[in-house]
């Protein structure tokens, strides 16, 4: 076999089209994986859009992301299960969205063989963020004034989303009290164990506004409405910005920001890679156990396009992940893992 099904982008801000190309013939260094899922994040969107600094030659195969299987290699035995991210992937590399993909050995990662391939694909991005968001950033049980995590009250903006959901569960593992803010049509993605608010809930806003229970604030959402979320934090607290999927643009008075007394923190995972690579196999552990979990949405090659309009509009139900040795007559399938 010569041959592999592959998406490739044509035009900015189109769907991708796929096509028969070459499988790829390896260089130096380099090792052939057979991809069995991809993940759909916000990356892939963003450098597909055309708006992004880095712009690959077009046509590209996008992802950033996946798992497989090594099929030959100078580094790995042949039937290694391997995490796909780095070295360039799905940016200035051909990426994952693809049956195979050549790829340098700095961008494997061996992980459990019994991972399932929809986890294996998605799980290290939004994983490693929350650790990393809680423990280094938020340094949760390790503020002044905290007395240990099981002091602490958390809200997670965006509780029904990978990154929040994982938050939520890792600060419920910590003995947290988490409050968890999401549209109440994702009620049922939010963790259990997590004290639900709905998105528009006029009353239960008001009453956040006037006791201020938080002492970290996680906010995956962004938006005009950060700088009231911030107003749930206690003096001394925190709020830590992950995402911005309501807007990309904060907008903060002076005054009553020094008055209310909360820190203001950003988490950037590309300067703490070393930090979500060290935690990496530890988080899959804990899927691999069910200590966490992550919903999913799997779709077939030919229906990228649809998984990134989906994406954009938010109604993506956890990570998406395309399958890329799916048939397109199969329907897209939620799971929860």
């Amino acid at each position: 076999m010569t041959m592999m099904r592959a998406a490739r982008l044509y035009e900015w801000g189109k769907s991708p089209v796929v096509e028969e190309v070459p499988i790829p013939t390896l260089r130096e260094g380099e090792s052939l994986v057979r991809v069995d899922a991809a993940a759909v994040s916000h990356l892939d969107l963003t450098i597909a859009s055309g708006s992004f600094d880095l712009r690959p030659d077009l046509p590209y195969i996008p992802g950033v992301e996946g798992c497989g299987v090594v099929e030959a290699s100078n580094e790995l035995p042949p039937g290694t299960r391997v995490l796909l991210r780095g070295a360039g992937l799905g940016m200035v590399k051909p990426g994952t969205w693809a049956e195979y993909v050549a790829v340098k050995s700095k961008a494997l990662t061996e992980v459990p063989a019994n991972l399932l391939p929809e986890l294996a694909a998605t799980f290290f991005q939004p994983a490693t963020t929350a650790q990393v968001t809680l423990e280094e950033v938020g340094r949760l049980g390790d503020w002044p004034g905290v007395d240990g995590a099981q002091s602490e009250v958390v809200v997670v903006a965006g509780a029904a989303g990978a990154v929040g959901s994982i938050v939520a569960q890792l600060a419920l593992r910590a003995g947290s009290r988490v409050v968890g803010l999401a549209e109440e049509s994702q009620r049922d993605l939010v963790p259990a164990g997590v004290e639900f608010c709905a998105h528009g809930d006029e009353a239960a806003m008001r009453e956040m506004d006037t006791e201020r229970p938080a002492t970290v604030l996680i906010d995956t959402v962004g938006g005009d409405a950060m700088p009231r979320r911030m107003r749930w934090v206690r003096p001394g607290g925190r709020a830590v910005a992950v995402g911005y999927v309501a807007g990309t643009t904060l907008r903060l008075d002076l005054p009553s920001w020094l008055l209310a007394d909360v820190a203001l923190l950003p988490v950037n995972m590309m300067r703490r890679e070393s930090a979500a690579r060290s935690r990496g196999l530890g988080l899959a552990d804990l899927f691999l156990s069910g200590d966490l979990t992550l919903n999913t949405e799997t779709f077939g090659l030919e229906e990228l396009g649809r998984a990134l309009e989906s994406l954009a509009s938010g109604r993506i139900r956890g990570r998406g992940v395309v399958l890329p040795a799916r048939g397109s007559g199969e329907p897209a399938r939620p799971r929860q893992d």
